[in-house]
């Protein structure tokens, strides 16, 4: 399988800095573009960037905050003045189509594509995406609103052949697809090759999980157990606790925190508040206990 790789667009929260847009991403997995979340100012860095979205035609939307929907509209305009014409898709709390499609309508309804709705509810955890090779669930969240985490995953694929074994064995190629899927293999003189001679095991699938807007919550351990990235909110510092209570958001300590019992590969911290001029401070805290943390910035990609 190839690698995953996640741009930044924006690791900023409510109110962005200069450095730091509103919250947005763009995650790249078996061949496709998902996006998730699209705060203000998301197409811009996307250019910037130079991400292209020829294969972009899903957008995931963790809740209904502006600093994570208002780029939306202005994206769209932007795919229909470039011809696009592959519809794309929204998937959202219910309430975004009534707010966002009589935008869509007046402002983009000569554009040759449509903009489709999947809502989803943000109270039970659920798949909400799946094709041949990838899937996405939802993981309800703990904010002012209704909020909603996203797991992304890869499916499991078919064995490798050994392709030196299928030669000694003079495996013929129509029987290849049945071996691949598992099969042992007999000769022409009765003998029973096991698959595990002629085949290895699959690459293990990748799983990306995305939590923000949130406070600290465990409910999702098991699902995001061991995945290969997870990002997190870390909108505060540990010392601001009453704003963490009061806002419904996490420090980068929490994050870190569920990271390590989550025993996730890697951790990846943003939306960070714009009363901190400096991320390292946000980094600090959280690898004094999850040493395997990065702090997202604008225009960032990691491969894992």
């Amino acid at each position: 399988m190839s690698e995953l790789k996640l741009t930044i667009l924006g690791s900023g929260s409510a109110l962005p800095r200069g450095d730091a847009f509103h919250t947005s991403q763009v995650l790249e997995m078996r061949n496709k573009q998902f996006m998730i979340d699209c705060g203000e100012g998301a197409q811009i860095r996307m250019r910037q960037n130079c991400v292209h979205t020829a294969r972009l035609n899903h957008i995931f939307i963790s809740h209904l905050h502006g600093d994570h929907c208002f780029g939306l509209i202005g994206l769209i305009s932007t795919l229909g003045m470039l011809g696009r014409t592959a519809d794309i898709t929204i998937h959202s709390h219910p309430d975004l189509e009534g707010l966002l499609a009589p935008q869509v309508k007046y402002f983009c309804s000569e554009f040759p594509f449509d903009v489709k709705f999947e809502p989803f509810s943000p109270y039970k955890s659920e798949v909400i995406y799946d094709d041949r090779s990838v899937t996405v669930t939802t993981l309800p969240l703990k904010h002012r609103v209704p909020s909603s985490g996203f797991l992304f995953e890869e499916k499991s694929t078919e064995r490798h052949l050994v392709k030196k074994m299928l030669d000694a064995y003079e495996v013929p190629m129509v029987q290849y697809r049945a071996i691949k899927a598992g099969a042992d293999f007999v000769t022409s003189d009765g003998e029973v090759v096991p698959n595990h001679r002629l085949t290895t095991d699959p690459t293990p699938p990748k799983r990306f999980a995305y939590m923000s807007d949130t406070a600290y919550t465990e409910k999702h351990l098991d699902l995001i157990h061991g995945v290969d990235c997870l990002y997190h909110e870390s909108t505060f510092l540990a010392e601001d606790a009453a704003r963490i209570k009061a806002t419904l958001h996490s420090s980068a300590s929490q994050a870190a925190t569920l990271a390590k019992k989550a025993e996730v590969k890697q951790l990846i911290i943003g939306h960070y508040s714009a009363r901190y001029t400096d991320s390292k401070v946000f980094l600090d805290e959280a690898r004094a206990i999850f040493p395997n943390t990065h702090a997202a910035f604008d225009g960032a990609s990691y491969l894992f």
